[in-house]
């Protein structure tokens, strides 16, 4: 019987590995992934991946040949395992469209953001002082873990109230790993409730923004109008 050796690529990570624990594999700051096969396919076009929102999961678990949890993976390092993924399996060039247009995008020109490592105070914890109410917070970045929490706390709340829109807040409840040096649930949840002031929530949330390790995937229009290049099932198959 035939073996068949695929070729593997090492994809840095836009955090460096630091948001992880001592002895972590990701603490290596770089991941192994493999070409995709006719299975990565099957596991793209795969209707009850897709409906339970877990397709591009599914597709780093079967290319990811180092040995992780892909919930493990923050955003950004997910990004970046994904358009690395894209690249090896389709190629660099990737068309998208933003309001009736198309856009053209070298992937292989995407490069990983700045990531200042000093705004860490212990592993996956950011501190933050909210500029409006002298506030002091820390924060971290969200991992799949705390995706798959967040979806499901979400969805538990529509059911209590069908016109109930808890994202943010809910979002933030998870964000948000104490208050004024408090880090228990109940003191950050009554927080986020109740004590969170909305300009002091839109400065956490653009602040995020710029610390947290990512691909930087901004893209500039003709119009010079920046937007956010998007990762979805049509970033790997168009006719999505």
């Amino acid at each position: 019987m035939s073996e068949f050796n695929l070729p593997t690529e090492v994809v840095e990570l836009p955090s460096k590995g630091l948001v992880y624990p001592e002895g972590h594999p990701l603490r290596e700051g770089k991941i192994e992934i493999k070409y995709m096969t006719a299975k990565e396919e099957d596991i793209l076009t795969n209707q009850a991946y897709i409906e339970k929102g877990t397709v591009l999961d599914e597709l780093l678990k079967s290319v990811i040949v180092s040995k992780i949890n892909v919930k493990d993976l923050i955003v950004g390092d997910k990004n970046a395992a994904l358009i690395a993924t894209r690249v090896l399996g389709y190629g660099k060039d990737y068309s998208f469209s933003y309001l009736g247009d198309s856009h053209d995008v070298d992937l292989s020109t995407l490069e990983n953001k700045e990531f200042d490592e000093t705004q860490l105070t212990e592993g996956n914890k950011f501190f933050y002082t909210l500029p409006h109410s002298n506030i002091d917070v820390t924060f971290k970045i969200l991992d799949g873990h705390d995706e798959t929490k967040i979806e499901k706390e979400i969805q538990g709340l529509k059911k209590l109230n069908k016109n109930a829109s808890p994202e943010l807040s809910t979002r933030l409840k998870y964000i948000i790993t104490s208050v004024n040096g408090d880090n228990e649930s109940k003191t950050v949840r009554n927080f986020v409730e109740n004590g969170l002031l909305a300009r002091d929530s839109r400065a956490l949330r653009n602040h995020l923004k710029e610390v947290q390790p990512d691909v930087d995937l901004t893209y500039t229009t003709d119009s010079n109008e920046e937007i956010t290049i998007p990762i979805g099932l049509s970033f790997f198959w168009p006719d999505f």
